[in-house]
């Protein structure tokens, strides 16, 4: 049963509809707690977790987005972002619908707040993604758009349809998941940007709904315990989590625990969702961010969603060269050795390279999957 007959069954109230689910166990009182993610979402028959597609069904727990998805595109990967995984190549991106957290400042939140499965437009199965991707020539599948934890056995199948044809995976998400499913679900991937909202409880609480120990806790685990790269953005909001010391105390953790080679996207808000009363990010508060983690000891801090060519360069640590220019989401230069180091002191840049910049570009291209 595919993701949309397995929707429509639970929606006539069949039992055992939609994809079977992991990670979930049965409570004394009768209720299943579905295991994802620290919501800890206890169910009863036709009930649904937060994030809307993890419901039970019968006695067990299904996965009503298994198969389909919001759309499909053709990305540069500087835009999920991340800027030491292969620059200038494409990634084939996709998400499916619903979100674990409920960020109000959400942009993508038709999407990840979606509450009608009729968005869910294009159908695919693993091996259609990956041969997809493949025949587009992308070095890479993104899951993104919504986070991907919440439909994790969807992404473990496409991801292992991808490494078999040679492709590589990216996850870009807020990292709000518990510890068994994420074990599985990020040793199937190659690359993630997790999404450091703030670095306060209160932030996390009133504005995310959800909390920060367990964001901190998936950043150290991808970090020290597993080989994805891993980079991080954090969305600048004025007056919410851009204080000085806010800021500093959130790259000072970095620092300590993750390291100063981890790069720190820095991007900034527009208002959208429920926060279309709060200003946007003003280029100077992003060009303060960045001097204060720089200053803190960060070697990798990037600016995004507003022109910044200082905040767009990569640049050698030990010697100032300019190794990666970018305009935006195209790369304009590109001066790293096959290697990956720094053509004038020979200073490994970490990452994930290849010897030259592939040249995709800055364009986004749709595409239909399903019928092909």
């Amino acid at each position: 049963m595919n993701g949309e007959q397995g929707f429509a069954a639970y929606e006539r109230g069949e039992a055992n509809a939609g994809h079977p689910a992991r990670y979930w166990h049965r409570l004394d009182d009768g209720r299943i707690q579905c295991d994802v993610c620290p919501r800890d979402c206890r169910l009863r028959d036709g009930q649904r977790g937060f994030c809307f597609v993890r419901m039970r069904a019968g006695d067990q727990l299904v996965l009503a987005t298994y198969g389909r998805s919001s759309g499909f595109s053709i990305d540069p990967i500087e835009k999920k972002p991340l800027a030491h995984f292969y620059p200038g190549s494409s990634v084939l991106s996709f998400g499916t619908a619903g979100c674990n957290l409920g960020c109000k400042f959400c942009q993508n939140w038709d999407i990840s707040k979606s509450r009608e499965m009729d968005r869910l437009m294009d159908s695919a199965g693993p091996d259609d993604i990956a041969r997809a991707a493949a025949d587009w020539r992308c070095r890479s599948v993104a899951f993104t758009y919504n986070d991907p934890v919440i439909f994790t056995e969807y992404a473990v199948d496409v991801a292992a349809a991808c490494r078999e044809r040679g492709l590589l995976n990216v996850a870009v998400t807020a990292g709000y998941v518990h510890d068994e499913p994420r074990r599985d679900f990020f040793a199937a991937m190659d690359a993630v940007n997790v999404d450091l909202k703030a670095f306060t409880d209160e932030f996390y609480a009133k504005v995310t709904g959800a909390r920060l120990r367990p964001v901190l806790d998936t950043l150290t685990y991808l970090v020290h315990e597993t080989s994805v790269w891993t980079e991080i953005t954090t969305l600048l909001i004025p007056g919410y989590n851009d204080s000085d010391a806010e800021l500093t105390a959130m790259f000072e953790w970095v620092l300590r625990e993750l390291g100063p080679d981890v790069p720190h996207h820095l991007s900034a808000f527009h208002p959208d969702h429920r926060m279309r009363d709060v200003s946007p990010t003003p280029l100077a508060t992003l060009v303060r961010a960045r001097r204060l983690a720089r200053d803190v000891g960060l070697r990798f801090v990037y600016t995004g969603n507003l022109t910044n060519r200082a905040g767009e360069v990569t640049s050698c640590p030990s010697c100032g060269t300019a190794l990666i220019e970018r305009d935006r989401y195209a790369i304009r230069r590109y001066r790293l050795t096959p290697e990956g180091r720094c053509p004038r002191c020979a200073y490994a840049v970490p990452g994930r390279f290849a010897a030259h910049a592939e040249d995709f570009g800055s364009r986004r291209i749709p595409v239909r999957i399903a019928g092909r």
